[in-house]
């Protein structure tokens, strides 16, 4: 197939790609490179050193004789340009990953609110729209998140995006409809997954248009069997405290001797997969795309749900690390539980990987080679989601003063 990867400049568009081209898909990357300038922005860099696109590329070619085309595209901002590259190559699939990520980010002033909602609603509306505009029939796989879903306890599983629910009618009867399942995001960026959905359904029904939306966990690791063959084909890695991954900020935290920051009671349960089955199921999806006119295809993209403090006690035990316990900077329930339906990934022949001493030393190891590039400074999280608890998160673990989010 060809097969545009939208933002593959990021933490899981990149491997995405590797792993595509290396199963013989052409691969066609389309990314305007805001993460870097995200970086830049925020004075923090990935804790992996990781060379500009165009190096990427070569080096892929080099090592596999395969080809992974780059194209400076902003889906946001460059409508027309959009348009014209999809109706010049007409790719089979299009995998949507083209979103600013990071809950945090989103939370830090009234202009990352703004820069998140207006990036990533209008690069979804601006890929629907020219798919519809150009009788483009491209199997469209979007990267979402379980988010979506909120984490409240309803003492039930969430199911795979739909609800079936009883309607009273007013002669007393009732009947039965599906429904997406109800959106509660925490975030501005979670807020903005929300919207996605709804356009998604609006396109699949109104246009025809074939759509796959993976609710996805935390994802944590840093190799894919891909970015393993060169040094210079890692992955990048995120440990500050606006886009580092619960899971892989503790490992950081634990190489380089920072006590491992663990915010409120840490009975926040949340959904993790690993960054090669994250890969996996996208290759997955691919292959099993909806037909058209169909409902919107959904899919929970998750192995495996922990509370955030039992996180930490196992890395703890595994590294000899202390927990600090900090205010929490977001505005959630501090305890809850979390129950997922995950059976069609399972039903198509995914087979999780799971938390293992291993692989988790093996990040330990990754974060320990490169430790010297660690900004402490950038670790803790102070992204504050109101401003009552921007005034409580003053302080890091080690005693640093940090300036006030308020």
């Amino acid at each position: 197939m060809k097969i545009a990867v939208l933002g593959g400049d990021g933490f899981v568009g990149w491997p995405t790609s590797l792993h595509l081209s290396d199963a013989g898909h052409e691969i066609h990357i389309l990314d305007n490179l805001s993460r870097r300038w995200i970086d830049t922005e925020l004075g923090v860099q990935s804790l992996t050193p990781m060379d500009s696109i165009q190096e990427r590329t070569r080096i892929w070619h080099a090592e596999t004789g395969r080809r992974i085309h780059f194209h400076l595209i902003d889906l946001a901002k460059d409508y027309e340009l959009l348009k014209g590259w999809l109706s010049k190559h007409r790719p089979d699939a299009i995998i949507h990953f083209a979103e600013q990520r990071a809950a945090p980010y989103s939370m830090k002033s009234d202009r990352h609110k703004n820069y998140t909602v207006s990036n990533n609603v209008n690069a979804t509306h601006n890929l629907l729209n020219a798919l519809v505009e150009l009788d483009l029939d491209a199997h469209l796989v979007h990267l979402g998140t379980m988010g979506v879903y909120g984490y409240s306890t309803v003492g039930a599983a969430i199911p795979e995006g739909y609800l079936p629910v009883g309607i009273e009618t007013a002669d007393g009867r009732t009947v039965s409809q599906e429904i997406l399942y109800p959106s509660n995001p925490g975030s501005i960026y979670h807020m903005t997954k929300c919207l996605d959905q709804q356009l998604f359904q609006f396109y699949a029904k109104n246009d025809g248009l074939r759509i796959t939306d993976l609710h996805q966990g935390i994802v944590w690791g840093t190799h894919t069997e891909q970015t393993r063959r060169h040094t210079q084909l890692i992955n990048r890695f995120d440990y500050d405290g606006d886009y580092g991954t619960v899971l892989n900020r503790f490992l950081i935290q634990a190489a380089i001797g920072y006590p491992l920051t663990v915010h409120g009671t840490g009975g926040q349960t949340r959904a993790f997969i690993h960054i090669q089955d994250s890969v996996r199921c996208i290759e997955i999806a691919l292959n099993n795309p909806p037909a058209r006119g169909g409902r919107v295809e959904i899919f929970n993209q998750m192995t495996e749900t922990h509370r955030v403090r039992d996180l930490a006690e196992m890395i703890a035990k595994m590294t000899g690390s202390r927990i600090a316990w900090l205010p929490n900077p977001r505005k959630e329930a501090p305890e809850n539980e979390l129950v997922v339906k995950n059976e069609k990934f399972l039903g198509l022949g995914l087979e999780p990987t799971t938390l293992g001493e291993g692989l988790l030393g093996e990040i330990v190891d990754v974060a320990k080679k490169y430790a010297y590039r660690v900004d402490r400074s950038r670790v803790p999280a102070v992204s504050a989601w109101t401003r009552d608890i921007a005034a409580k998160v003053e302080h890091d673990p080690e005693g640093v003063r940090l300036k006030s989010v308020s």
